[in-house]
């Protein structure tokens, strides 16, 4: 991926998003709190981030340029359509927990081989208060 070529976002992430984050979060959270977090990353302000950043942050590996995902992404990059905005819960780093990446590791991965400075727009939300605490 060249370094001139740009990363298009969505103003906001896709309905599908936020199910998808369901899902992942029961695997991580209560079923209550899965369900909460879920609701309040709809409401979180978009804010953003670098993909290299976001992968630090998660302590999750960049995945391989093949990796069907990630290559459909990369697809996607390539002929100029936007991504959806990635939905994130914040780490604790006093209780040494990492970022959690409730939807979007590909697109983060993708974004990362374009350039690790691109700025990613996430939804970003914390276990405990509103969506910015």
């Amino acid at each position: 991926m060249s370094q001139t070529e740009s990363v298009k976002w969505l103003d906001a992430p896709e309905d599908h998003d936020y199910p998808a984050a369901g899902a992942f979060l029961q695997l991580v959270a209560s079923d209550d709190v899965a369900a909460d977090l879920a609701n309040r990353l709809r409401t979180a302000p978009t804010v953003a981030q670098k993909a290299k950043d976001l992968l630090r942050a998660s302590r999750l590996p960049l995945l391989p340029i093949d990796n069907k995902h990630v290559a459909s992404d990369l697809a996607k990059i390539a002929n100029a359509e936007p991504l959806s905005p990635v939905l994130l819960v914040r780490g604790d780093l006093l209780a040494g927990n990492p970022l959690v990446i409730a939807d979007g590791y590909h697109r983060i991965c993708a974004s990362y081989y374009t350039d690790e400075n691109t700025d990613i727009p996430c939804r970003l939300v914390s276990v405990q208060g509103g969506p910015r605490q």
